[in-house]
């Protein structure tokens, strides 16, 4: 099993020509109106993206499509991170039935309920962006080598094999260290990325994360 280490911590105005007559301003004042209403909608749209980057972790990435400029670090960090966010959720749902701390198994119900949204928004972006959503192998995924924070096959097993406290431990350890790598992750994207979507995802990545790593170390000096 991998050797698990502790670390800290987005009118045209349309001119008439000027006519003489009634039904002629008539036209003019509709078409003023009309050229109105659609300025009013465009600032609305325009509004959508911050209003929505202002949420938490949680609600990131659902309702905020990565739309714009897109770079080639934003690509890699989608890309990477969803395997990354599908495994901490195969973790997260074998706490169930198998856990028997409070805290922790509050902590894995916070991953399913952030990630899962996180997923499908990054798979998302990809498709918009005209990239795969899944990638064969990918350079620096060296899965269960602990670089990346990922399990392996045999970690995985293991923690399926436990209950109890034996399983909150391990999955406390674990999971620090997965989070570890995904942090990492989403650093280089808030250094790299382009994409004001994709960057607001790295920024809430990091900060909560990095408090549920401070919480499970809590719990690890408890247990």
């Amino acid at each position: 099993m991998t050797a698990f280490t502790r670390t800290p911590r987005r009118t045209r105005l349309r001119r008439a020509s000027a006519t003489v007559g009634i039904v002629a301003v008539g036209a003019l004042l509709l078409t003023a109106c009309g050229d109105d209403m659609d300025g009013m909608d465009h600032g609305s749209g325009k509004s959508s993206p911050s209003a929505s980057g202002d949420s938490g972790s949680s609600g990131t990435g659902s309702s905020d499509t990565g739309s714009g400029d897109f770079n080639d670090a934003d690509v890699a960090f989608a890309q990477m991170m969803i395997p990354h966010h599908e495994q901490a959720l195969d973790m997260a749902e074998l706490a169930d039935g198998r856990a028997s701390d409070t805290e922790l198994k509050g902590i894995a119900e916070q991953i399913e309920k952030a990630q899962d949204p996180e997923i499908k928004a990054m798979k998302e972006w990809l498709r918009s962006w005209d990239k795969p959503t899944a990638v064969e192998s990918m350079p620096g995924m060296d899965h269960g080598s602990g670089g990346d924070g990922m399990m392996s096959d045999a970690d995985m097993r293991q923690l399926k094999g436990m209950k109890g406290s034996e399983f909150d431990k391990m999955f406390a350890e674990m999971m620090i260290q997965h989070h570890n790598g995904a942090i990492t992750m989403a650093e280089d994207e808030r250094k790299n990325g382009k994409n004001d979507a994709a960057v607001k995802m790295a920024d809430d990545i990091v900060k909560g994360q990095t408090a549920e790593v401070e919480q499970l170390g809590d719990i690890l000096d408890r247990l």
